[in-house]
């Protein structure tokens, strides 16, 4: 058989692992043959395309990033974009296509299902926030990435008795900046689940001060919203268009906007720290290596079984396969238990900001 892969949306750690386990596999226990389109949907959709074999997936395990490159094509949003994806599978003699993505490009594959293509999706957001599945790989290593970092500005926040706010990754769900402020210690959490009050914010570091702790340390999500229902995200431009096509703004700018609402309101002096893109760069850690193989050989097990308009899903410690309809349905939230336990180490009055409604 011959299978079309592709890598869509951000890129993150593990990618390569996946291309690498499903080539492996594919040409080993299925004799397969692989084509793979390259920067995303846009490869599928202007026929860019390399040629995947056991040589060009040697030694890619711990390489971040993507051999297949990616990109935020939405063939959707081209004239007849859709048509000229199954027309350019057809051209290169693919029996079915491995689509690895979160839900933009997953919502892709599930169209493209609808109109008669073989296809399987591999979940892949740095955010973790994909439903139908426990976790997704790279989200593993952008938490040891953020987590290294509050680490290290602990330090620096304590010789100068400042406040410094953490920015990370996490456009709709909050589970890097849950998971990675439990770890690295941080003193107020704030995700897009739950909208904050800045002034309890402002209040809880006035409570730490007069206790003799003269620095916090603040993790937000890239998505949190202030309790009025505003967002920051970064302006604009004709050189740099504020949505992608899918229709998402590029989010950015909430931590400095809490550093400096913070130190107006306490006087303290606050300074933020924006991650970024290094959260997505460098190689992927040992759980996301394992975690992005067991997709990539699930998946093209998956094509062989014929279990198209279906993802590889991780549940508890076992692959499985969801309907594509499932994954893309909603974002997955952080749950309830994460938050009780960011309740359970912070300060009494975090409580207050960080409860869910």
């Amino acid at each position: 058989m011959r299978v079309g892969v592709l890598t869509g949306g951000g890129d993150c750690p593990g990618l390569n692992a996946v291309i690498r386990a499903v080539v492996r596999k594919g040409t080993f226990h299925y004799e397969d043959g692989f084509v793979g389109f390259m920067e995303g949907w846009r490869g599928l959709l202007e026929d860019k395309t390399m040629e995947l074999d056991l040589s060009s997936v040697g030694g890619i395990l711990p390489r971040g990033g993507t051999i297949l490159r990616t990109s935020r094509t939405n063939p959707a949003k081209h004239d007849n974009g859709l048509q000229h994806c199954v027309e350019n599978l057809k051209k290169h003699g693919c029996e079915a296509l491995i689509a690895i993505g979160g839900d933009d490009t997953l919502s892709v594959a599930q169209k493209l299902f609808s109109n008669g293509v073989k296809v399987v999706g591999v979940p892949k957001t740095i955010d973790n926030d994909l439903s139908g599945t426990d976790f997704t790989f790279g989200f593993d290593t952008a938490v040891n990435v953020a987590t290294s970092a509050i680490d290290r500005v602990h330090t620096t926040a304590e010789a100068h008795n400042r406040v410094i706010v953490v920015e990370v990754m996490g456009r709709d769900s909050g589970w890097i900046a849950a998971y990675s402020g439990i770890a690295g210690g941080a003193d107020v959490i704030l995700i897009p689940e739950v909208p904050f009050d800045i002034d309890q914010v402002a209040e809880l570091i006035r409570q730490r001060q007069a206790r003799g702790r003269y620095f916090s340390i603040v993790v937000v999500a890239e998505g949190a919203k202030f309790a009025d229902g505003n967002e920051k995200h970064s302006e604009s431009s004709s050189l740099q268009p504020g949505r992608d096509e899918f229709g998402h703004l590029r989010l950015g700018g909430i931590g400095s906007t809490v550093a400096y609402e913070i130190e107006k309101r306490t006087g303290f002096e606050s300074r933020s720290v924006v991650l970024g893109h290094i959260q997505r760069g460098g190689t992927p850690s040992a759980f996301d290596r394992v975690l992005a193989t067991r997709y990539g050989l699930g998946a093209i097990d998956m094509v062989h079984r014929g279990e198209f308009g279906q993802m590889a899903a991780l549940r508890g410690n076992r692959i499985i396969s969801i309907p594509l309809l499932e994954a893309v349905a909603s974002n997955r939230k952080v749950s309830q238990e994460i938050l009780d336990a960011a309740i359970g180490i912070l300060d009494k009055l975090d409580y207050k900001v960080t409860k869910v409604s």
